[in-house]
């Protein structure tokens, strides 16, 4: 059988076996070679300008006002494109649509005629009116006494549900009221 030819030819480097250790298990959480976190941890330091040696607080505050900068312009550099393009791109094409509209209305409009209904003021005789405020009381004084009388009931197993506390007689009379209204 012919053996693949691998890419990259690999070197050994001495390192305590605490450091190699610790590396292994840096390296299982970063990527997923040991070639490939070493890569990592270099590109970083070298991209933001760090080394070891350097005090590292004062380091990564140079680069946090570095990274500002660079945000700071890129919102300008936005916004710029928003005012000299979006912009009059939008209100252009707006303007085209509210012609097209404008072209679109009709040269001549039909009125249509409206029947308007005489208003008729609907009176009831004083008599049925105090029945049906008569009738009307007696619901809510009914209905009220029902309603004191529903407890929730919260078993530990199943939903909550409602309860009525009336008797059967109670409940007759409410059906026959209702039944008679």
């Amino acid at each position: 059988m012919v053996q693949r030819v691998k890419e990259h030819g690999f070197s050994a480097i001495s390192i305590k076996v605490s450091v190699a250790n610790r590396f292994r298990r840096f390296s299982k959480r970063i990527a997923r070679s040991h070639t490939e976190t070493l890569t990592c941890i270099m590109d970083f330091f070298e991209w933001h300008g760090f080394t070891p040696n350097e005090k590292f607080e004062k380091n990564i505050l140079q680069e946090i006002l570095k990274n500002r900068n660079r945000t700071e312009a890129s919102i300008a550099i936005i916004r710029d494109i928003e005012i000299t393009q979006t912009k009059p791109t939008n209100a252009i094409l707006h303007a085209l649509l509210e012609q097209k509209v404008k072209q679109e209305k009709p040269m001549r409009v039909e009125q249509k005629v409206v029947k308007k209904r005489p208003e008729i003021e609907i009176t009831v005789p004083r008599i049925r009116y105090e029945r049906l405020t008569d009738k009307m009381e007696m619901l809510k004084r009914e209905s009220q006494y029902v309603v004191e009388h529903i407890t929730l009931v919260k078993p530990s197993f199943g939903k909550p549900y409602l309860r009525l506390e009336i008797t059967e007689g109670e409940l007759e009379n409410y059906k026959r009221t209702l039944k008679n209204l």
